[in-house]
Formats: structure tokens, C-alpha cells, sequence
């Protein structure tokens, strides 16, 4: 089983995550949406195609862009389409 933790809390949990270069990534209905907040940023990957962010928060406290996901990824990353990974500061055990 996969935590994603964030100031104590655990935001997702799955035993099913993909891994991609490194990365944890959950599936979209693992992921606790009472902590993320859409954010209007955006990044490219030339292998899986744009990227959307959530900025995570908790207790208040936010973590800007700490959760990215591909909404329409490109047929070699269609396993990961709006699955969820984490970085800045987000603690992935699993």
C-alpha cells in the first residue's frame, strides 16, 4: 500500500499506483479532493504531454503545485491519465 502524507495527513492511499520515472502515481479516486485545489499552472513532457498541477492544503497550510497529474496524456503515458503524483515535500511510503 501507497501513502502520499503531507503535514501529517494522508492525502492518498492505493495499492494500485503506476510507477513512472521514480513516481508514485495514484489513481484519480484514491486521492483525498478535500485537500487539493486546482491550480493554473501547467508543464509539458515531450513523452506524456501537458501536465496539470493541485496545490495541496492542509490545516490551512498551502503547498503550491506539490501535485501534478495528465488529464490527456499521450498513447505512450495513457496508463497514468488522471492518475496523481507528488513532490515538494509530499512523503510517498510504499
Amino acid at each position: 500500500m501507497a501513502r502520499a502524507l503531507w503535514n501529517g495527513v494522508v492525502i492518498a492511499e492505493s495499492d494500485k499506483t503506476e510507477m513512472v520515472e521514480g513516481n508514485h502515481y495514484f489513481p484519480p479516486d484514491t486521492i483525498k479532493m478535500e485537500y487539493f485545489k486546482p491550480s493554473d499552472t501547467h508543464t509539458t513532457c515531450p513523452w506524456k504531454g501537458v501536465a496539470s498541477y493541485y496545490t495541496i492544503v492542509v490545516d490551512g497550510q498551502e503547498n503550491k503545485d506539490a501535485a501534478w497529474y495528465y488529464p490527456d496524456p499521450k498513447p505512450a503515458a495513457q496508463n497514468i491519465a488522471g492518475h496523481v503524483a507528488f513532490w515538494r515535500g509530499v512523503k510517498v511510503e510504499g
